[in-house]
């Protein structure tokens, strides 16, 4: 029988057939977020920005010069890593690229210059109207009453932007081992503490005017900061996967977060030790999840099983220790508790009504300390200054007015969200540990104001970084082209 010869492809077709099985690879590649520099030199940039702003971004908007280093090094990356940078404003979720315009747009918007039958007759602009009238300087001028306060509120905005921009392209699978640094830079801090609390002249303080002694404020000027972000410290600790597996993981774990706890009681804030309950309950529900529920055999033999429950009695023991040799310093964070008079409560009352003044739109982002004074009531002046509402709330709505409210409930509804759907993600845990981090920020900006300084700026953007991406319910291309 003869032989059926397939016929042969067109010449002219098997060629575009070779070229496109030869150009398609090479396309997807250099579409992909391939191009961007690797996950692990950009997951060592993204640490080292964040231990920088931890080390010079803790004073506030009082120590320029520190915050300027923190935000030069963040603007350097931001130009080095541009391609992450624009590779976020891509690939991101479109909610999370939309509030974080919104969030840079607010303090922009109130720069823009004016003119004067505009400005002057925005709610509140009477007395600076009059004021600029009486040295003849009336003319176009931006909607904020304190340009200069307002240029500080935008550009404090650069550090967090580059942790979420550039981290954006960082596996998710890597992230927790940026979490690590932060718990270990906690230990760092209680290092630096033992000195503050030791020292009756608190030589060791990074912010030596501070007058409270005995009181562990490691590299911030707010012992309340110090507190929370120790809190974030203790959560990363008690809640992200170990590098590596070992039987030594959990009675190390246990070792850090009693380190991390004690240092929390030695700031005396009371909100960081309530706060402090957030990992310590999320971080019991992780251990009954994992040991209980059968997802893991971490304690299945006799070997761990020992390990684990000597470690527990260790922990105990060592607990009942401190409160043994030094009732001391728990008994004043928890008499702090029981104290009555806390001045915030009058500021709190002079803010609300100083908000109505500016509503709907604000006095302008960062002017509270300009503007408070006008509406400051007599019989609740004090020889010092308010300087902050010691409620982030109530200042945005002096100085963003409706629209800073709105953004804040944006944010707030994304993150319950984002929170929600990492119930389905392998990474839930990485990703809930940045939803406790960014609760217990919700919670203290009720009585304080956690995010005005670089430091826990940079760490909060760690923790949303850590949520929207490891709240995905599977992989994303980004992950399996590293």
């Amino acid at each position: 029988m003869a032989r059926v010869r397939e016929p042969r492809p067109l010449a002219g077709v098997s060629a575009l057939q070779r070229s496109l099985n030869a150009n398609a690879p090479r396309k997807a590649i250099s579409s992909s977020r391939t191009r961007q520099t690797p996950t692990p030199i950009i997951l060592f940039t993204i640490a080292g920005l964040i231990v920088v702003a931890l080390t010079f971004g803790g004073g506030g908007v009082r120590y320029g010069l520190a915050n300027l280093v923190v935000q030069l090094a963040a603007l350097g990356l931001l130009a080095f890593y541009q391609n992450a940078f624009f590779a976020f404003w891509k690939d991101a979720p479109i909610a999370l690229r939309m509030l974080v315009a919104v969030s840079i747009a607010v303090p922009l918007l109130h720069l823009i210059p004016l003119p004067e039958t505009v400005w002057t007759g925005l709610p509140g602009r009477a007395l600076a109207a009059e004021a600029r009238a009486s040295v003849g300087a009336l003319g176009w001028a931006p909607a904020t009453l304190d340009s200069a306060r307002t240029m500080v509120a935008l550009s404090g905005l650069i550090a967090p932007l580059a942790v979420l921009a550039i981290g954006w392209s960082i596996r998710r699978d890597r992230l927790f081992l940026i979490g690590w640094v932060v718990a270990a830079f906690g230990l760092i801090t209680l290092l630096i503490g033992i000195g503050q609390v030791s020292s009756p002249e608190a030589v060791t303080s990074f912010y030596p005017e501070n007058p409270m002694r005995g009181v562990l404020f490691g590299t911030f000027a707010n012992r309340n900061s110090t507190g929370l972000f120790l809190v974030c410290a203790l959560t990363f600790a008690a809640l992200l996967p170990a590098p590596r597996p070992h039987p030594i993981v959990i009675p190390a774990r246990l070792a850090v977060c009693i380190l991390l706890i004690i240092a929390i009681v030695l700031t005396r804030s009371r909100t960081a030790l309530a706060l402090a309950l957030l990992p310590i309950l999320m971080g019991c529900a992780q251990f009954a999840a994992a040991h209980f529920l059968g997802r893991s055999q971490a304690v299945s033999s006799p070997k761990n099983g020992l390990i684990l429950g000597g470690t527990a009695l260790a922990a105990v023991a060592l607990i009942a220790g401190i409160v043994a040799l030094a009732p001391g310093r728990l008994g004043d964070t928890l008499e702090r508790f029981d104290s009555d008079g806390d001045p915030r409560s009058y500021i709190w009352e002079d803010a609300t009504y100083a908000s109505s003044r500016y509503w709907p739109l604000g006095s302008g982002m960062g002017t509270f300390d300009e503007v408070f004074q006008v509406d400051e009531s007599l019989e609740n002046m004090t020889q010092r200054r308010a300087g902050r509402a010691h409620n982030d709330y109530i200042e945005v709505a002096i100085e963003a007015g409706l629209p800073g409210l709105v953004v804040i409930a944006g944010w707030l509804a994304l993150l319950g969200w984002m929170t929600l759907r990492a119930a389905r993600s392998p990474q839930r845990w990485t990703a809930w540990s940045g939803s406790v981090i960014l609760l217990a920020i919700a919670l203290q900006s009720i009585t304080d104001y956690p995010l005005r300084n670089q430091s826990m700026l940079a760490v909060g953007a760690l923790a949303l970084l850590m949520l929207a991406r490891c709240s995905e319910p599977s992989a994303s291309a980004q992950d399996h082209t590293r």
